[in-house]
């Protein structure tokens, strides 16, 4: 059976972080892609807060970056999701969907979350060309336009707040007739002028122009639930917060999470409740879910990792 000193499970910004690290300590870091290769900066179109990029950059584009630069010291990168993992003993016996298994003395987990998104079709076509589901990496494409943003907890009021000091106007998208998010929360955003709360409304569809691959969203189609009323907003972008998803379904009963399944990390450090296995990125992290936090615990993985192997 094939043997690792370090396995690497996902390959956004933390997992080929954690890769360009482990490969300079000689660890020889094999890395499972995962169904995702590059995580969610996939999905987006240009990268402005990254740093090293000064003119920007295509989120495919700098995944493809980190992979070769991780590959440049070594690191052996698979295309391939994990599907079962023994945390009971060391060496950790892992399957993979191909069918392959083999041994790892140490384990980085960086398999990211998921954002939740509202299911539309038209939501899914115009990602990357008006939607999106993270403000503080996009919204300064926005600057001085008019936004909205869906939800009703502090993930949505953090981002109405943080839009509005860019944007022109944000409506904020709720489907009851109060926020959910904390009362200190639900203040900033009621007292913030340019914010108007659309208060027992859904989104219908999204709409806007397509011209060849490109496509640009001018508005959402709203429904008021209460009365059936349907009004249309004009809008440059759409700000979906409604929430992330860890993917963490492979380590249920395995590694402790909290109640809405990421990682729990020890203070100061990526190493979970079972030695030897340590997690980066948004699979850990549900404050700040930027690509260069991730690929900071990345590193803190790989060097955690590699003191726990002496």
């Amino acid at each position: 059976m094939e043997t690792t000193k370090c396995l690497i499970i996902g390959s956004g910004p933390a997992g080929y972080t954690a890769a360009i690290y482990a490969s300079r300590a000689d660890l020889k870091p094999i890395v499972y892609q995962g169904m995702e290769p590059g995580g969610q900066l996939t999905t987006t179109t240009e990268i402005d807060n990254f740093p090293g990029y000064p003119e920007g950059v295509e989120g495919p584009k700098m995944m493809e970056d980190l992979q070769k630069q991780a590959e440049r010291f070594g690191a052996d990168i698979r295309w391939g999701m994990v599907s079962e993992i023994d945390t009971t003993e060391r060496p950790f016996k892992v399957k993979v969907d191909d069918g392959t298994e083999l041994l790892a003395e140490t384990v980085i987990v960086a398999t990211g979350a998921t954002a939740k998104y509202l299911g539309l079709e038209s939501e899914q076509k115009f990602k990357g060309g008006g939607v999106s589901a993270c403000a503080t990496c996009d919204g300064f494409f926005y600057k001085g336009k008019d936004v909205a943003v869906v939800g009703g907890g502090d993930t949505a009021a953090e981002e109405a707040t943080y839009l509005a000091n860019l944007c022109r106007k944000v409506y904020l998208i709720h489907r009851r007739d109060q926020l959910r998010a904390s009362k200190a929360m639900q203040n900033k955003v009621l007292n913030t002028a340019n914010i108007e709360v659309l208060w027992n409304h859904e989104v219908k569809e999204i709409v806007g122009v397509e011209q060849g691959f490109t496509k640009a969203l001018n508005g959402a189609i709203l429904v008021n639930n209460k009365t059936g009323e349907e009004q249309k907003i004009n809008i440059d972008g759409f700000f979906v917060a409604i929430g992330h998803k860890p993917n963490t379904n492979l380590f249920f009963g395995k590694l402790d999470m909290d109640e809405t399944g990421y990682l729990i990390t020890k203070p100061d450090s990526t190493a979970t409740n079972v030695p030897g296995i340590f997690a980066a990125g948004d699979v850990q992290d549900k404050h700040y879910r930027q690509a260069i936090t991730a690929a900071g615990t990345g590193a803190m993985a790989a060097i955690e990792a590699e003191r726990f192997l002496g």
